[in-house]
């Protein structure tokens, strides 16, 4: 017998491999559905790849790949039996649990046992070989399957209390020297010390300078100033200003090249104002702890109205109605999940594609955006993981009195894996915004949806802003694309002033005599007023104004140029106060569920208006970076440890110069990009040679010898969202056409690395671009991203690069219908926990992490992220 197993194993040897140290073994979870050894029919762990997939996706994944041999997983779960003369436990077939899974939480293991069974399979006849088998297996198979079985699960470290890798405690921690500047970091409202960014901000604990960081791959990031202060001063570490916790905070070293540890960070953040310790603390599991000494409260707690635990809620199961398994601190990403998943299009493009996504989906699904989206999608909405209990189970149950049917849910590890890759915050274990995570998503979803649909799109809308000098009364107007509007809370506008201007007093006086504070006083802000707050004119901080060449005061306001077919509405409740505590707003707002905007509908140059002219400010730049830059005209200043790592690769050594140079000396990362972009070309492996209007860095040297230049450079685009000419000029040097290159600049905040990688991704749109291009740069007009629409005024000039490949924006009228809201529990968006409420078939559910229930008493003044849903014109 042992001969015939290895004869007929003998022509599959070739394809049969011992994982090695980092390959993952899935063998808790199918790459497309939720499939486990748990299931009925358990779980196929190919021999090659070791993927695992489920009874009814094993044979796609045979023809696809040819691979023949898996080994199959089943765990038998079954409740114990006490008193019997055969004893309390059954026997086992193979004599342990031998899987290397962590038990299933839904069975109490004091009630239940669990028999593994492993055995390999050879695919297309079946022909299946039990496990263990030493003595007749051959020894590579027998090495193989043993390491198989042996190793963690692939998403085991992820759990609650070990999705993060190791930090080591940096060597500068102890000895840093910091700077007795005056520098004193305040609250909010940080950006970058050299451009506008105003996210991924980090804080040199040296000098204390505020500068952004690099850019990402899921489209966050800076510019990279943090760095290049790093190389101008040899100060090594910088602490993130969005993680600084009372735990601890995100801390790099530039020096060491990673993440490290600070015991003494502390002390070196208070060296700038920052107190972390005096921030708000938190439990384990980042809920907000109790204080014991607060007296008892005479209203509902928040967490106590937004879970509706006083309510004996209703359990509901079936299609829709599957919840999504907390992994530690995940809810977030639950609750953002649902509700996308509640959107027909959503539904449309990945469920309803599903065989073809899984049909086409590359070799490795589980790194595969769209089939993970799709497996989820499908999870939440088949019902296949939301059933209820059978009527024999309900009956033991109740006769036992101890009737508990606890709902499974979906555990989502293979899709946070795959969309927190590579993103510092989301990749970790902490709570996070559930807003954040959301752009991040949409994010990931229009960059993965190519020249297919786009589910996105019911989001986006175009924002006009009117931008208004105070000195000349001229103006300016804009469009940008949105996907959610931000509506702030007026305080000052709450209707029970008399009462928070009492608990705040009582709160001082306790405050002082030592005692325990009062019960707080939750403000009751009309929502009329917050609407009102979001048309109030902002001032614009370092408004330039190009009618008096000089800065001034300037006042920005808002208004609707196209209305989305599903509106996302983000209540700011979070802030930060004066002693750096991050804080959220106890506030309750009467939301609507109807809601009519048509009055804020933007209707662009009145009559009487005067513009401003367009005109762009001039570039200031210091002597020594003027010189290098003038100097460097002959000689191009390229990276030749990223051209070196290039070419390592096996391009052609003049390609990769090419390539940091026309990539802005950004890493080997963006030149990479360039790269497989380019490489077809027939001069892809010449020399670099440049045109003469490459050299043309600085606008404000071209006006002095060709005003012409000088003022086709000024008109690019409107002052607030005016790519600058120089990223303008890199990116066309490239070879893309300008029209698609301004619109890349706009889309991505003028961020030069973003831009590029938006470029990859909307290739469509550079063929529409491409056809305009030459109207765009001889016929530049005033507005971005402007659609004609029959509330547009006629006065305009809509601008042809926006018309030939501007966002696709889905209008229509401003009356909307409340489907879904999101709340937040805790007293920031590090801590605490989120639930949502969204409206199905007539009637609010409530779904809070794997529960799901019937609303009683859904409260929808105290949300946080509201989606409402167009009502159609009839």
């Amino acid at each position: 017998m042992a001969a015939d197993l290895g004869e007929l194993l003998v022509p599959f040897m070739p394809t049969i491999r011992v994982p090695k140290t980092g390959d993952r073994v899935f063998k808790s979870e199918c790459a497309f559905s939720y499939d486990s050894p748990e299931s009925e029919g358990g779980l196929y762990v190919c021999m090659n790849t070791f993927l695992g997939f489920g009874r009814e996706h094993v044979e796609r994944h045979y023809r696809k790949t040819g691979q023949s041999v898996y080994m199959h997983l089943k765990r038998h779960v079954k409740e114990k039996k006490t008193g019997a003369t055969s004893g309390a436990f059954p026997k086992r077939r193979n004599g342990k649990v031998f899987l290397d899974l962590e038990l299933n939480r839904d069975f109490n293991s004091e009630d239940y046992d669990f028999e593994d069974e492993a055995k390999l399979v050879i695919f297309p006849d079946h022909f299946e070989i039990a496990l263990p088998n030493i003595e007749e297996l051959p020894a590579l198979v027998t090495i193989a399957c043993d390491a198989v079985l042996n190793s963690p699960s692939a998403y085991k470290k992820q759990e609650p209390d070990s999705w993060e890798e190791d930090i080591q405690e940096s060597r500068h921690s102890r000895s840093l020297r910091q700077q007795d500047n005056g520098v004193r970091i305040r609250p909010s409202g940080w950006k970058c010390q050299k451009c506008e960014m105003r996210e991924n901000l980090w804080l040199n604990l040296t000098d204390g300078a505020v500068l952004c960081g690099k850019w990402f791959f899921d489209g966050a990031g800076g510019n990279g100033h943090a760095l290049d202060h790093y190389k101008d001063t040899n100060f090594p570490l910088a602490v993130k200003l969005e993680t600084i916790t009372p735990d601890g905070a995100d801390v790099y070293s530039f020096e060491e090249e990673e993440a490290v540890l600070d015991p003494n960070i502390s002390e070196h953040l208070s060296h700038f104002g920052i107190d972390m310790l005096q921030m708000q603390q938190r439990t384990e599991n980042g809920h907000d702890t109790d204080n014991n000494n607060s007296p008892p409260r005479s209203r509902p707690s928040e967490w106590e109205v937004i879970q509706e635990s006083g309510s004996k809620l209703k359990s509901v199961y079936g299609s829709g109605y599957t919840g999504v398994k907390n992994l530690g601190n995940s809810c977030y990403l639950g609750c953002v999940m649902q509700v996308l998943f509640s959107i027909p299009e959503f539904q449309r493009m990945y469920v309803g594609n599903l065989q073809r996504i899984y049909d086409y989906s590359p070799l490795d699904p589980s790194q595969d955006f769209a089939t993970q989206m799709a497996k989820l999608g499908y999870g939440l909405l088949s019902g296949q993981f939301s059933k209820p209990p059978m009527k024999s189970e309900l009956i033991e149950q109740v006769m036992k009195e101890e009737y508990k049917h606890q709902q499974k849910g979906l555990s989502p590890k293979m899709f946070k894996a795959l969309v927190s890759k590579g993103h510092p915050e989301f990749s970790s274990s902490r709570q996070q915004d559930a807003q954040e995570f959301l752009q991040h998503v949409i994010t990931l979803v229009e960059r993965n949806s190519g020249g297919s649909e786009n589910p996105s799109d019911v989001f986006r809308f175009l924002t006009e802003e009117r931008v208004q000098c105070c000195q000349t009364r001229r103006v300016r107007y804009n469009q940008r694309v949105d996907y959610l509007m931000q509506l702030p809370v007026p305080i000052e506008a709450a209707t029970n002033r008399e009462e928070l201007l009492a608990y705040e007093a009582k709160r001082r006086e306790a405050e002082e005599n030592q005692r325990a504070p009062p019960e707080p006083a939750r403000a009751r802000v009309p929502f009329a007023a917050c609407l009102q707050a979001f048309t109030e004119p902002d001032n614009v901080p370092d408004f330039w104004s190009s009618a008096l060449q000089a800065k001034s005061a300037g006042v920005k306001t808002s208004r609707f140029s196209s209305f989305p077919e599903y509106l996302i509405l983000q209540i700011k409740k979070f802030t930060f106060g004066v002693d750096w505590i991050p804080k959220k707003l106890d506030v309750s707002i009467d939301v609507p569920d109807f809601l009519d905007l048509n009055r804020f509908r933007a209707t662009g140059l009145q009559a009487g208006e005067e513009e401003l002219p367009n005109l762009s400010p001039p570039i200031v730049l210091p002597e020594d970076t003027r010189d290098n830059s003038m100097s460097s005209l002959d000689s191009p200043e390229i990276d030749e440890a990223a051209v070196m790592q290039l070419a390592e690769m096996g391009f052609p050594l003049e390609a990769c110069r090419k390539a940091v140079y026309y990539t802005g000396n950004m890493g080997p990362e963006m030149a990479f990009n360039w790269i497989i972009a380019h490489m077809e070309e027939p001069d892809f492996a010449e020399p670099l040679s440049l045109p003469p209007s490459t050299i043309e860095l600085l606008p404000s040297s071209a006006s002095e010898t060709d005003p012409f230049a000088a003022a086709a450079a000024a008109t690019a685009t409107p002052l607030d969202n005016s790519p600058p000419e120089e990223s303008v000029a890199i990116l066309t040097s490239m070879g893309f056409p300008r029209s698609h290159t301004i619109q890349a600049l706009r889309a991505t905040n003028n961020n030069l690395e973003r831009a590029l990688d938006w470029i990859f991704t909307h290739p469509e749109e550079e063929q529409q671009s491409d056809a305009l291009s030459d109207m765009a740069d001889t016929e530049p007009t005033n507005q971005a991203f402007s659609l004609p629409n029959s509330h547009s005024d006629p006065t305009l000039s809509p601008d042809p690069e926006a018309d030939a490949a501007g966002p696709r924006v889905k209008d229509g009228p401003g009356r909307y219908e409340l489907l879904a809201f999101i709340s937040h529990m805790g007293a920031s968006t590090m801590s605490g926990h989120y639930v949502c409420h969204i409206k199905k078939e007539g009637r609010w559910v409530i779904y809070n992490d794997h529960k799901v229930s019937l609303s009683e008493r859904p409260p929808k003044d105290l949300g946080y992220i509201y989606f409402y849903r167009r009502l159609s014109s009839s």
